[in-house]
């Protein structure tokens, strides 16, 4: 019988691990003093969302993302997250940073302003695409929020490992294959995040207006889910039916570029019926079923730095994946940053756990039972009589949450004895806590919390939101950090001009071309 890839692992030397590197990219509204959608443009103050670091924008203007560089620890990734939210919160005026995803009070799609980046092609580009996903899906979706964990493993561990498991592919190839390895058991077991870390199970009022669903009132301005966990993932989140018509097959990468480009090149009669202009104005940039590769919506992506101009398919084949998005996180509106400690830690002990365990490839069948799965924690996670299917049968979610949490705590012990502390074996009880009853997972402390307050979503929210800016505020920066932040303005401010001062090719033509490459 061969040896289990944790056997394997086990041969490293504590001299051998170095750990994880991580980065988060956080989203959140800007949002005016009565809890409405901010109509302001992007603050100057913090500089360009177009070529900022650390700041930039989403699909609205309103929508900010706050990316921190790559750390190989938790503490200085929050560090560095918590120093942009406070420059961000130190200029943004008289409005506040929603911490929640499901968004503030909205007034339909005029309401949600759509991003602008400027007059350069690249600027102009990003602005149409955000059109695209406006006339496709409407743009009360994009308004919502969420922060996505980016990690990887350094080189060093693929070359230990890959000696280990006597692999003979080139380094480019056998990472590519050990994440898309990791991809498959994150699909099989992405239900237990949703139950663990869904926290938005109530939304505004204004979010679903005129909309059918199947929601319970939390009072005249506020709707919930009974037992849902979040409703950002489910049907009134991100989901749309030319989405739901996509095959995309993450077995490895060579299916996964070749799923995901044809669905851009393979046209949609809806979209061609909207067509790519009206009059002089670009409103897509194509008429496929996904304008670009970024359009697809997954609750885990292969990723890879793109060079300017450069398409994430073509950065992919060139040279491999390089590291992992979960894209499926709530924002957690208890944290002044969106995220914690102890879930960082859980989730990096998580995705090894997916790493080194057996992983075959997902067939149909195992494919449409997994997303089922997801789709029922998400909706019904809370109902203790729930049951998903595992293995070909039928589990409760609490046993089988138990079970895969059990399952991870030797690895949680041999990370700790290589490291010394107890960070894995914390982060693991934080988490049987939630189960066991100690603690609520973060969708119903969320409900309680709301209920025990006597405030609906909105005026809830905003109580938390407040708090997060008084309480950042107060932290300030030291003057070193301050001076960066406000280098990166200037310097993304300027980088943006001189774009747009090189830029001589005409939109339609720039568009063209790049649609050809």
């Amino acid at each position: 019988m061969a040896e289990s890839r944790h056997s394997v692992f086990r041969q490293f030397a504590a001299s051998d691990w170095d750990g994880f590197l991580k980065g988060v990219e956080k989203e959140g509204l800007r949002v005016d003093r009565n809890g409405f959608i901010a109509q302001t443009p992007h603050p100057e103050a913090l500089g360009s969302a177009l070529t900022h670091p650390r700041i930039t924008t989403d699909y609205s203007e309103a929508l900010l993302e706050l990316i921190t560089p790559v750390f190989d620890n938790t503490r200085a990734m929050l560090k560095s997250l918590r120093d942009i939210h406070v420059f961000v919160q130190q200029n943004l005026g008289d409005e506040v940073f929603w911490p929640a995803s499901m968004p503030c009070e909205l007034n339909g799609d005029p309401s949600i302003p759509i991003a602008e980046y400027g007059s350069s092609n690249i600027g102009r580009l990003k602005h149409v695409y955000r059109q695209g996903l406006a006339v496709r899906y409407g743009r009360m979706m994009q308004s919502i929020a969420g922060a996505h964990y980016n990690v990887s493993f350094p080189d060093r561990f693929w070359q230990k490992w890959q000696a280990l498991l006597g692999n003979e592919q080139s380094l480019k190839d056998f990472k590519s294959d050990q994440y898309f390895w990791l991809i498959r058991n994150f699909r099989r077991r992405s239900w237990l995040l949703m139950l663990l870390f869904g926290a938005s199970p109530a939304l505004d009022a204004s979010f679903v207006d005129g909309v059918s669903h199947d929601l319970e009132r939390f009072d005249d301005r506020t709707w919930y889910g009974e037992y849902a966990t979040s409703l950002r993932m489910g049907d009134l989140g991100y989901h749309n039916n030319a989405q739901a018509s996509l095959n995309i097959c993450f077995n490895e990468l060579s299916t996964y570029t070749q799923t995901l480009d044809r669905a851009i090149h393979t046209t949609w009669p809806a979209y061609e019926a909207i067509g790519t202009r009206r009059g002089d104005e670009f409103i897509q940039i194509n008429t496929s079923v996904l304008q670009i590769e970024n359009e697809y919506y997954s609750a885990v992506r292969p990723k890879r730095t793109t060079q300017r101009e450069e398409k994430p398919i073509q950065a992919l084949e060139a040279r491999g994946v390089e590291y992992i998005e979960v894209r499926c996180l709530d924002l957690d509106p208890f944290s002044p940053v969106g995220v914690s400690q102890a879930q960082i830690d859980f989730l990096d002990l998580f995705l090894l756990d997916c790493l080194l365990s057996d992983s075959p490839r997902i067939g149909d069948a195992e494919c449409e039972r997994l997303d089922d799965n997801y789709k029922d924690v998400v909706a019904n996670g809370r109902y203790r009589e729930l049951t998903l299917c595992r293995g070909g049968q039928r589990t409760r979610v609490t046993d089988a949450a138990t079970e895969l949490l059990g399952q991870l705590e030797p690895l949680a012990e041999l990370l700790d004895s290589w490291q010394g502390g107890s960070t894995y074996r914390e982060a693991l009880a934080a988490q049987r806590g939630v189960l066991d009853g100690d603690a609520n997972v973060t969708s119903a402390r969320v409900l309680e919390t709301m209920r025990s307050s006597g405030l609906g979503h909105r005026d809830w929210v905003m109580e938390m939101a407040l708090q997060h800016q008084s309480q950042l505020k107060q932290e300030g920066l030291d003057p070193e950090t301050l001076q960066a932040f406000e280098a990166m303005t200037s310097s993304s401010l300027e980088e943006q001009r001189q774009m747009e001062q090189a830029d001589t090719l005409p939109f339609g033509d720039f568009l063209a071309q790049y649609l050809r490459s």
